[in-house]
């Protein structure tokens, strides 16, 4: 689909701003709710969706469930052909898809086409590869231990990484002999519905795949506690995720949570610092600052500290804030309106808490007065008790830290109610994967690797539970079975006996 740079026409010639994509065909909603898409670049409002309710719901549901046991049986040879296809769909498209993610989210067109829409289709092909090698069913003795479909999945998924979350939850889903009901972010459907339509073309069977765009509080808690929905995935805020388990607990199903973070840049006496900073600033900075695992707490030996602050406001110089239409522009604006306010709000309180600004601060970059734009802020002389190094900001806003022992560094990495991410750098891997080892996370950066979509994602703590990516991420939609007797001979009278014995208990 080349030359396509229009997804907010494309979509509404198609009509699927209007529709859900409920048992393999477009449908108009129950209701007559819409929610404005806004371009956080220009704050102007580029579509207008319709908003699903609860009987939406409950017809997605149903059409999940239809399919769910013919979808469960197929080979999973069939199934990772399918996403391959789906794979190839999507690469065809994806100049369409990253243009939809630089309108409905601010993603810089260069950072949606290098990242945002790249890394999400690798879920794709990662799931496909991992279903044709994946051993189902395994020998224990005697006993089987069968791998089985956990059922019809519900997968809520935010607007920070749209795309890229859509992929990690529903590929493996499918992958897994799963059915799947997505509700993505009502504030950046757009991809999602892209998405949906690419599903369709690559020929997945009706019903395997539902669409509904709708609000946390109306459809995220229907299908949380829908008897029908056998297990919930979401990826969000802590809040979100604690609102999604007490809904879920009625009905006893499966969740997993992918929550917050507050992730730590442990950097040691003997790293190289302006590989380290200059790294760390990037990491931290990336996707505007609106990643759950970004590390936002750079914790450094204390008599390098005024390097450290050198370094980390030349490499936030660096950052080019503005159009994310411009393919100059390495970072757009925040996502919406209130994630802004609440970037603004954390940083002055930053400020009146009395951490020091090296760079950036509260306000708009200069020539920037229209749009969601943020300024690249670093903060110094911060301690562990101030709110700016306690809680997740999802902006671009980065924390320096002090330290005087490696001791007291990992001290510091682990004083958080999160363990999401964390990252880990300096010349002596002995020591660096000693830090590592220690520090309570589900995943842990040596030295600024590259991304591995292989490498099991998720938390400790308030961080969540479950993991997405790789091997694991089917796994989590996996029960287990145990066929006991799977190869025993049948013995009539050792039978007999042992049904006797289980009676009498």
């Amino acid at each position: 689909m080349p030359g396509m740079t229009d997804p907010v026409g494309y979509l509404r010639d198609k009509g699927y701003l209007g529709h859900m994509f409920v048992a393999g065909e477009w449908r108009e909603p129950s209701g007559t709710d819409t929610s404005d898409v806004v371009n956080p670049a220009t704050e102007e409002v580029i579509a207008k969706v319709a908003m699903a309710d609860r009987r939406d719901v409950d017809a997605a549901v149903a059409a999940a469930r239809a399919a769910f046991e013919p979808w469960a049986a197929t080979a999973p040879a069939e199934r990772a052909d399918l996403l391959d296809g789906l794979r190839s769909i999507l690469l065809d498209r994806a100049e369409l898809i990253a243009q939809a993610m630089s309108v409905e989210m601010g993603a810089a067109i260069s950072w949606a086409r290098a990242a945002q829409v790249p890394f999400a289709i690798e879920h794709v092909r990662v799931a496909a590869e991992n279903v044709r090698s994946f051993e189902f069913l395994k020998m224990r003795g005697t006993t089987a231990i069968a791998r089985e479909p956990v059922g019809v999945c519900a997968l809520i998924t935010p607007w920070n990484w749209p795309l890229y979350q859509i992929t990690a939850k529903v590929a493996p889903a499918l992958a897994a002999g799963c059915t799947v009901v997505l509700k993505p972010s009502e504030l950046a459907p757009l991809d999602a519905m892209l998405f949906a339509e690419a599903i369709d073309a690559a020929g997945f069977p009706p019903g395997v795949f539902n669409l509904l765009v709708g609000s946390g509080v109306e459809v995220g808690e229907a299908l949380s506690r829908h008897p029908q929905v056998d297990m919930v995935s979401i990826t969000g805020s802590t809040r979100a995720g604690v609102l999604v388990s007490k809904a879920a607990a009625e009905t006893v199903k499966r969740v997993a949570l992918e929550l917050g973070g507050k992730s730590p840049n442990v950097i040691l006496p003997d790293a190289d610092l302006e590989t380290a900073v200059g790294a760390g600033v990037a990491a931290c900075m990336r996707n505007v600052g609106q990643s759950c695992s970004a590390p936002t707490r750079m914790i450094v030996p204390r008599e390098h500290l005024r390097e450290v602050e050198a370094i980390a406001a030349r490499a936030s110089a660096q950052l080019i804030v503005g159009d994310p239409a411009d393919e100059r522009t390495t970072h757009g604006p925040i996502a919406n309106r209130a994630q802004f306010d609440r970037v603004q709000a954390m940083i002055r309180t930053g400020l009146d808490e009395g951490a020091r600004l090296v760079c950036g601060g509260p306000g708009k970059p200069q020539g920037l007065e229209h749009g969601l734009f943020a300024q690249p802020t670093v903060f110094a002389d911060v301690s562990t008790d101030m709110t700016i190094a306690r809680e997740e900001i999802f902006g671009p806003v980065l924390v320096i830290i002090a330290y005087d022992t490696v001791e007291e560094a990992v001290a510091i990495a682990n004083d958080t109610v999160y363990g999401l991410g964390a990252h880990v750098q300096g010349r002596d891997m002995a020591q660096v994967r000693m830090v590592a080892s220690r520090i309570r996370s589900g995943q842990v950066h040596l030295n600024n690797p590259a991304w591995n979509p292989e490498a099991p994602f998720g938390g400790y703590k308030q961080s969540g539970n479950g993991r997405e990516y790789g091997l694991e991420g089917i796994e989590e939609y996996l029960e287990v079975k145990a066929v006991v007797g799977y190869e025993t001979a049948f013995h009539p009278e050792q039978d007999r006996l042992e049904a006797s014995e289980t009676s009498e208990l």
